[in-house]
């Protein structure tokens, strides 16, 4: 990776002095969440699973064809991501951020825990600083993040600090001062679910240790070969001479993530395995990227898409709305510890919930999470919330029976929507003689779109992220139920333009009261249709063959 090291300007934008970037200086209490994250549309993908750019990087490292079913690299690539970006794919859905499974240097053997499985999904980290070669180069990524930009979206990183890959024929065990591959977590209290190994054959990062520590032999044999040796060195000795953190583990990792946002600019992590972590090091990572980001928007003034800060996404497992789990209004309960994740740098989490709570009626999930979201335990705070994911047995729908409600549930719903590879086109969940997760994580089936009803769907699936990407109210305001027949409710924001949503309305002709939301003369598009309409005497109507109304003030006449 061709790094930065000079910080000099960004500490200066973020009023920071080289020597106030102390290791005692942790903790990260914010302000209210963005509306633009509370209310986004997040586009989860396995690059590997989603599309296939460049064929002559489909065997890196020489791995082989020879995985169980569905447990190798399938050729998936960030070219592959690009070419639909550049195709209009993502805009055309809505999306407004792009969360990619980390794409950073995997094992190159392959593991027998549970059949023969290869590093396909990214989760399996060798070297936090170079890109997979079966995922491309970093000038593939720089262009995704690129494009991505110039329409609009926003880029995130999936990062791990918890774990290594694990031991293969081909891939070392970190020396013992990095890592633990005893004992195994057995989930009973923090401890039981921080200072462990999550199984027997992924060693544990050791991140309560304060303690120097050597870079490990086989990344400086690495780098020796690759000439990048020297500059890397250099470039810690700067890292750690400005921030003052002693030279452990986590924070060698810090350096190493924060590198990718100070390079290309990328918008916010997605971090990996939160609750397995010491929380206070999760501070320390938003702070350094923050600064990162900071710089690079100083030194890139006419590539940056806004001027937003950072952006932290969790994944605290079984953290969800309204007391999920062993969630407690914000905090997540270990037993003998509960930690507040949104404290220590988090400005969304994960909603592990939502995939339970979808079998039930709009309303009663309309109205729960805005009570959690605006005054409840989560006032001001970010979920993100999903149908399904690529480790959750429990994801809603798996045979994909609704997908036509479950999208209405999802992309109405308040907080922001995580949509998973495929969910805009059916993509199967549960594949036949594939082991566990590998189910979940199926190849994007493209060819479906030859199908009338795959191409409905999909469009259906465009109204409400379009519908959602022009109304940051939708995800980020408040709900309140108007009508029962039709289901009718608004969402209301403070300085944001209102929405009002009416399912089970007559096809055809039809005419709604608009709850004085809008005044009269106010021109209102139905984003399902593409219709609009001027309030009359407090109403509207409309002329559709649809059974909903997604209504907001049409573009140019707020």
């Amino acid at each position: 990776m061709k790094k930065l090291v000079s910080v000099a300007a960004a500490l200066c934008l973020m009023g920071l002095g080289t020597a106030s970037a102390t290791a005692a200086d942790k903790r990260v209490v914010g302000a209210q969440v963005d509306p633009f994250w509370r209310n986004a549309s997040v586009y989860f993908l396995l690059p590997d699973r989603f599309a296939n750019g460049d064929p002559g990087n489909d065997r890196a490292y020489g791995r082989k064809d020879d995985a169980e079913r569905l447990r190798g690299f399938a050729g998936g690539d960030l070219h592959g991501v690009l070419d639909k970006l550049e195709a209009g794919y993502f805009r055309d859905l809505g999306v407004t951020a792009l969360w990619m499974s980390p794409v950073v240097e995997q094992v190159q053997g392959y593991d027998e825990g549970d059949g023969r499985t290869y590093a396909y999904h990214g989760y399996w980290p060798r070297d936090w600083t170079a890109v997979d070669a079966n995922f491309g180069s970093e000038a593939d990524l720089r262009r995704v993040i690129e494009t991505a930009h110039s329409q609009g979206i926003r880029v995130l990183l999936d990062v791990i600090l918890n774990h290594t890959g694990p031991v293969t024929k081909r891939d070392p065990l970190w020396p013992a001062a990095w890592v633990r591959t005893a004992p195994v977590c057995d989930w009973k209290n923090f401890a039981g679910n921080v200072h462990c190994a999550l199984t027997s054959n992924l060693p544990d990062i050791r991140t309560e240790s304060e303690q120097p520590v050597d870079l490990p032999p086989h990344l400086v044999a690495k780098w020796r070969r690759e000439g990048r040796l020297q500059q890397e060195q250099r470039e810690l000795d700067a890292f750690f001479a400005r921030t003052g953190y002693p030279r452990a583990p986590k924070y060698y990792i810090v350096k190493w993530l924060t590198d990718w946002v100070r390079e290309y600019g990328v918008d916010g992590f997605r971090v990996d395995t939160a609750k397995h972590v010491e929380p206070e090091i999760w501070a320390v990572l938003k702070k350094e990227a923050s600064l990162a980001l900071a710089q690079w928007k100083a030194n890139h003034p006419d590539k940056k898409p806004d001027d937003r800060g950072f952006f932290m996404l969790g994944e605290v497992y079984h953290f969800g709305v309204d007391d999920f789990g062993p969630t407690k209004g914000r905090v997540y309960n270990f037993g003998d510890r509960q930690v507040d994740f949104f404290a220590y740098g988090f400005d969304s989490l994960i909603n592990m919930g939502f995939a339970q709570h979808a079998a039930q009626s709009p309303q009663d999930i309309f109205s729960r999470y805005s009570s959690a979201l605006h005054g409840g335990a989560l006032d001001g705070l970010g979920v993100l919330n999903y149908l399904g994911s690529h480790d959750d047995h429990h994801s809603f729908d798996r045979e994909r029976k609704q997908v036509r409600t479950a999208a209405l549930k999802l992309m109405l719903a308040p907080g922001a929507a995580q949509i998973y590879y495929g969910d805009e086109i059916a993509r199967p969940m549960i594949v036949k003689d594939a082991r566990g997760d590998a189910s979940m994580r199926s190849l994007m089936n493209w060819e479906d779109l030859e199908r009338s009803s795959t191409q409905a769907l999909l469009d259906h699936w465009r109204k409400l992220g379009q519908f959602r990407r022009a109304n940051l109210a939708l995800g980020a305001g408040e709900h309140r139920k108007l009508a029962d027949k039709p289901y009718t409710f608004s969402r209301t924001l403070e300085g944001e333009p209102p929405v009002l949503v009416a399912l089970g309305v007559e096809t055809g002709n039809k005419s709604l009261p608009v709850y004085g939301l809008f005044a009269d003369g106010t021109l209102l598009k139905d984003y399902y249709s593409g219709t609009e309409s001027p309030v009359a005497q407090g109403r509207v109507h409309f002329n559709t063959d649809s059974d909903l109304l997604l209504l907001g003030i049409a573009p140019g006449r707020e």
